[in-house]
C-alpha cells in the first residue's frame, strides 16, 4: 500500500463534490500522480481493522481521557446501481424499515474531550448463501453476527488500551449477552437504549417468579429512574424514560438503561447526548467526505476507498478543533473557494463581456 497517495487521495475526497475517481485525482495533480498509480493504490493490498488502528492511534493518543465513551452502531452505503459482492448486497435498514443495497459497516467511535474518531470498523461481509423458504430464493447471510461484531471490536478497543468508561449504543445492540460482555467481560458500565417491548422485572423476587412486565406499561414518570431486573442479565440496571422534542415538532419516548446505579437521571441523559457524535458522523462520512461517490467494483477497492473516507473524516475532525467551524461550515468554505477559483478562471477566458460587446 502506498500510503502517500492514499493521503493525496483522502484529501481529493474532502475537496470533492462529485464523483472520485482515479483519473479525477491523476488530472486534479497535473501529473504528480498518474491514474495508474491512484488505481494500483485501490487495488493494493485490503486495508484492515488492525491497518486502520496503526494509522489512527497517534491521533486518539492525543486526545484519551479516562471519561472517554465508547459508541457503537451501524449505517448503510446504498450502492444500487453496483454490482453484486460480498460487502455490496441486501441490508436491512432499520431506519427506513425496508431492504436496501449497499455496504453495511458497524463503527466504534471513540468521544472524548468534543472529538469523535472512529478506532474501529467492519464491513459486514455476507459469505454464506442459503435458500429462503418463503421466496425460494438465493440470499446471503454472514457467518458472525452483528453482536458478535459488536463484542469483538470493543474487547479490541480494550486490547489497545483505549481508556473509556462508558459504552454508548441504541436498542439494537441492547442484548442481554452484549450486557453482561461490557459490565462483567470488559468490566465497563453502559447506557443503552432499550425497546418499550423488552420485558423487565420489579424485583428480584420478580425475576425469580418469573413475574415480567413491557416496560412501556410500567407507567414510569418522565426523567425518574428505576431499578429493574432482565432475564439473562445477573445485575440490577437502572432505567429511565426520557420524553423528547422531535425536529418536526412532535415527541418520542425513549427508555434508556445503565448499569450504573450511580448516576441521576440528568447525569444519564447528558452521557446518553453523546451518542449523538455517531449519528453526525455517518452523516459527514457519506456527505462530505465522498463515501457514495466512488466507482470502485472489487471488494478491495471498494474497502480501500472506505479508509481512505475514514481518513478524510479524521482529517475533518482535527481541522474542526482547529478552526473552530463545524464539517459543513468546512466543506461549504472549501466550495466557495472552488467556486471563486472557477469564476476567475472564466473571467480569464473571456476577457471581454459579451454584454459590453453586444451595446458598443
Amino acid at each position: 500500500m502506498n500510503y502517500n497517495i492514499l493521503d493525496l487521495y483522502s484529501d481529493y475526497l474532502l475537496s470533492s463534490f462529485g464523483q472520485t475517481t482515479a483519473t479525477g485525482l491523476a488530472r486534479l495533480l497535473e501529473g504528480e500522480i498518474s491514474h495508474d498509480q491512484v488505481t494500483r493504490m485501490l487495488a493494493s493490498e485490503k486495508l484492515t481493522a488492525k491497518t486502520w488502528w496503526k494509522l489512527v492511534k497517534p491521533q486518539v493518543r492525543q486526545i484519551e481521557r479516562e471519561d472517554g465513551v465508547m459508541i457503537v452502531d451501524d449505517s448503510i452505503v446504498e450502492k444500487p446501481y453496483t454490482d453484486e459482492n460480498e460487502i455490496i448486497c441486501w441490508h436491512y435498514d432499520h431506519a427506513k424499515d425496508k431492504t436496501v443495497k449497499g455496504i453495511n459497516f458497524i463503527t466504534t467511535l471513540y468521544e472524548a474531550q468534543g472529538i469523535a474518531l472512529p478506532v474501529s470498523f467492519v464491513l459486514v461481509a455476507k459469505t454464506e448463501t442459503y435458500l429462503d423458504k418463503k421466496t425460494g430464493k438465493e440470499k446471503r447471510k454472514s457467518a458472525v453476527t452483528k453482536n458478535e461484531h459488536y463484542r469483538r471490536m470493543l474487547q479490541t478497543a480494550v486490547a489497545n488500551r483505549i481508556p473509556f468508561r462508558y459504552v454508548l449504543n441504541d436498542v439494537w445492540f441492547a442484548s442481554a449477552e452484549n450486557m453482561r460482555f461490557v459490565k462483567l467481560d470488559l468490566e465497563k458500565e453502559f447506557i443503552m437504549g432499550l425497546k418499550g417491548n423488552r420485558k423487565v422485572a420489579l424485583s428480584e423476587a420478580d425475576k425469580a417468579n418469573g413475574q415480567y412486565q413491557r416496560i412501556e406499561d410500567m407507567n414510569l414518570p418522565e426523567g425518574t429512574t428505576r431499578i429493574i431486573y432482565l432475564e439473562g442479565v445477573p445485575f440490577p440496571l437502572q432505567l429511565l424514560r426520557q420524553v423528547f422534542t422531535n425536529g418536526d415538532g412532535s415527541t418520542g419516548v425513549r427508555y434508556l438503561v445503565t448499569s450504573d446505579l450511580t448516576l441521576s437521571a440528568d447525569q444519564i441523559i447528558t452521557i446518553y447526548q453523546r451518542r449523538w457524535r455517531v449519528e453526525e458522523y455517518h452523516r459527514s462520512l457519506k456527505q462530505n467526505m465522498a463515501l457514495t461517490q466512488s466507482p470502485t467494483r472489487t471488494e478491495t477497492t471498494q474497502t480501500n476507498h472506505f479508509v481512505a473516507a475514514l481518513w478524510s473524516f479524521v482529517k475533518m475532525e482535527l481541522l474542526k478543533v482547529r478552526t473552530k467551524k463545524n464539517h459543513y461550515q468546512l466543506k461549504n468554505q472549501l466550495y466557495l473557494s472552488a467556486l471563486q477559483q472557477a469564476f476567475h478562471e472564466l473571467q480569464q477566458l473571456q476577457p471581454v463581456s459579451l454584454v459590453q460587446a453586444a451595446t458598443a
